[in-house]
């Protein structure tokens, strides 16, 4: 099982909504080589984490994708390459954002080098990872901390909550 999230917060190349990015995005991961898309979490509106002030919300969700993942870090450049097709720039770090796939994890594979640093280092301290991921698996472990998806999400139940977003 890998683990991908979604987000943005700024409209696409065509002026479509951060939604329509992340829903074209999940259906580009459908198209990865020797990867299928499984799932795909709801959506959900969350407060922006580490951004600059006035940063606009964001839409966040997960998607499971079944299939072998023989090099981490080749499936990390096919992120960027659908994050660049839909016009992802790096200004700064934590800029707003046309889109952003983070590799949260591929199977129980853990390393700490090279990049990408599996399971994702900031993962587990973020709801709006967490929250969108028990839809699509909710039985997932750390495979690093051994702690299960709702042991983590408990120790962040004081951050605020992400907002589905209605269908």
């Amino acid at each position: 099982m890998t683990l991908i999230a979604l987000g943005a917060n700024l409209s696409g190349l065509r002026n479509e909504a951060p939604i329509e990015t992340c829903r074209a995005a999940a259906a580009a991961l459908d198209r990865l080589p020797g990867l299928r898309l499984r799932a795909v979490s709801r959506w959900y509106r969350t407060l922006p984490v580490e951004s600059p002030p006035g940063a606009p919300l964001f839409v966040n969700g997960v998607a499971r994708l079944e299939g072998e993942v023989p090099d981490p870090a080749a499936l990390l450049a096919a992120l960027h390459a659908i994050e660049a097709a839909a016009g992802r720039e790096r200004p700064f770090p934590n800029a707003p954002r046309r889109l952003d796939l983070d590799l949260i994890a591929v199977g129980d594979l853990v390393r700490a080098a090279p990049d990408p640093i599996l399971p994702h280092p900031k993962a587990h301290l973020r709801r709006f990872v967490l929250d969108p991921l028990a839809d699509v698996a909710p039985d997932w472990v750390h495979p690093a901390l051994g702690r299960s998806l709702a042991e983590l999400r408990a120790a962040l139940a004081g951050d605020p909550a992400p907002e589905p977003i209605p269908d």
